[in-house]
C-alpha cells in the first residue's frame, strides 16, 4: 500500500506540475470558494489528470465523489493517493467487471449530486432511467466526450433530457487539442506498451476521420505507417484524401492491414464480414469510448480459442488457422494499456470542465433542458492563460484596425 500510495502521489504531483492553467484556476477557486456546499458527482477516466480536476473542485468547496467512466481506465495508484492523501471519495479500480462498474456509478449517485461531470453520458443516462430517485437533486451537468454528446443531443431531440448539459467536448480548447493531439499521441503510447512492436512500414487503417481520427492518422504517418482511412462521411473522406491518405471501405482495407484502430463512436465498425477476410496477424485496437466498435462476439464465434499472450493482448485463433489480435479487450487502448492523454493537453480540457461547472452553477436556472455550447469567452480565457504559461505574447489590434474590421463603409 505504501508503494502504491507513493506512486500515485508522485503521478498527481507530476500532472499538477504540467497543468499550469488548472493550477491558476485552482488558486482563484481556493480564494473565492465558488462551489462551496455543492455536491459534484463525477464519472471520468480515473487517472492523474482527472485526479487534479477532482482536487481542484474539492478545493473550490465542493463535496466530490468520483468513479471511472470505463472498466479498464483506472490508475489504482492514483485512486489510493486521492483517498489517502486528499480524502476524496473514489469508487474505481483497474479491471472492473461490468457489475462493479455500474455499482461504482451507483455509489456516485447515492450522494445525490447537485451537478454531474460525465464522460460518455452513462451517469447522466442512469439518472434518467434506473436512478430517477436522484433526478430532483441534479441541477445540471457537463459532458466530456463526443460519444456522450451524441447521446445527449439525441435525448434532447426526443424531449427526454430533464436538465441542462454543457457540451465541454465541443469547446475549441478541448476538441482541437484533446481530440486531435491528445488522442493521436496517447494511442501510440498505448500501442507501444501493449505490443512492443514497431509502427513504421506497416499498413495501418484508421476508422473515422473526425478530430480524434485525424490525430491518430497524423501520428501514424509521422511514425512511418502506410495509412488508410475509412469513412462514411463524404466530406471527411475528401479531407482525408487531400491530407495524403488512402480512403477505402473497411471490408477492403482489412485484407492488407497490419494494424486497425477504430475511433468512430459507432458500433460494429469491424464486423463479421471484415473478420472473414482480415489479414492473418492483424492487430486491432479501439480508441472510441465504448468497446463495441470491434464486434467481439463475431470474433469469438469465428475462433476456436482465445489466449492472453501479453498483458493487454488477446490472441484469437480462427477456425481457418489465422490469428487475429485484440488490444485491451476492445476498450480504450490509450487508457487501458497506456496512461491517457498528455498532462499539458488535459490541462486545457479539465480547465474547461472546472470553469464549465462554475458557469453552470451560476446559470443553470436560466437554461432550458438542452445541450449548450461552451461560451467563447471561456475558451479565450483558457487560451490566454495557456499562452502565458508558454511564454507567448500576441499582437493586439489598434483602435483603427478594430474600426476597420467591424465597419462596412470603408473599402480600403
Amino acid at each position: 500500500m505504501d508503494d502504491l500510495l507513493k506512486q500515485g502521489s508522485l503521478r498527481l504531483h507530476w500532472a499538477e506540475t504540467h497543468m499550469p492553467v488548472l493550477k491558476e484556476i485552482r488558486k482563484r477557486f481556493i480564494d473565492e470558494q465558488p462551489l462551496a456546499g455543492l455536491k459534484i458527482g463525477m464519472a471520468l477516466h480515473t487517472e492523474a489528470k482527472t485526479g487534479m480536476l477532482a482536487v481542484t473542485l474539492a478545493d473550490a468547496g465542493a463535496e466530490i465523489r468520483l468513479a471511472s467512466c470505463n472498466p479498464l481506465s483506472t490508475d489504482d495508484s492514483v485512486v489510493c493517493a486521492l483517498k489517502e492523501e486528499y480524502g476524496l471519495d473514489v469508487y474505481a479500480k483497474k479491471w472492473q467487471t461490468q457489475e462493479e462498474y455500474y455499482a461504482n456509478l451507483n455509489a456516485v449517485l447515492d450522494m445525490r449530486p447537485d451537478f454531474i461531470i460525465d464522460d460518455g453520458a452513462d451517469l447522466i443516462a442512469m439518472v434518467h432511467t434506473t436512478r430517477r430517485d436522484v433526478l430532483d437533486n441534479v441541477k445540471a451537468a457537463n459532458e466530456e466526450t463526443t460519444t456522450g454528446v451524441v447521446r445527449l443531443r439525441a435525448m434532447a431531440a426526443d424531449g427526454a433530457l430533464e436538465f441542462p448539459v454543457l457540451d465541454v467536448n465541443d469547446a475549441k480548447m478541448k476538441f482541437m487539442f484533446d481530440n486531435r493531439y491528445g488522442t493521436g499521441q496517447s494511442t501510440f503510447d498505448g500501442w507501444m506498451n501493449a505490443t512492443n512492436l514497431i509502427v513504421a512500414g506497416k499498413r495501418l487503417v484508421v476508422a473515422g476521420y473526425g478530430w480524434c481520427g485525424k490525430g491518430v492518422a497524423m501520428r501514424a504517418k509521422g511514425l512511418g505507417a502506410l495509412v488508410t482511412v475509412t469513412e462514411v462521411d463524404p466530406i471527411k473522406a475528401i479531407e482525408a484524401k487531400m491530407d495524403g491518405f488512402d480512403v477505402m471501405r473497411m471490408v477492403d482495407a482489412v485484407k492488407t492491414a497490419d494494424i486497425i484502430i477504430t475511433v468512430t463512436g459507432c458500433k460494429g465498425i469491424i464486423n463479421e464480414d471484415c473478420i472473414a477476410v482480415m489479414k492473418d496477424g492483424c492487430i486491432m485496437g479501439n480508441v472510441g469510448h465504448f468497446d463495441n466498435e470491434i464486434d467481439k462476439v463475431a470474433l469469438e464465434n469465428a475462433s476456436v480459442s482465445c489466449e492472453r499472450v501479453r498483458d493487454f493482448i488477446d490472441e484469437y485463433r480462427l477456425k481457418d488457422g489465422r490469428n487475429l489480435y485484440l488490444i485491451a479487450e476492445g476498450r480504450l487502448m490509450n487508457l487501458a494499456a497506456g496512461q491517457g492523454h498528455p498532462a499539458e493537453i488535459m490541462d486545457m480540457s479539465f480547465s474547461t470542465q472546472a470553469l464549465g461547472i462554475e458557469y453552470m452553477t451560476r446559470n443553470y436556472e436560466k437554461m432550458e433542458n438542452a445541450v449548450y455550447n461552451v461560451p467563447r469567452e471561456m475558451d479565450e480565457e483558457i487560451a490566454t492563460i495557456k499562452l502565458a504559461s508558454m511564454g507567448v505574447t500576441l499582437d493586439k489590434l489598434t483602435a483603427e484596425q478594430i474600426k476597420y474590421i467591424t465597419g462596412w463603409e470603408e473599402g480600403t
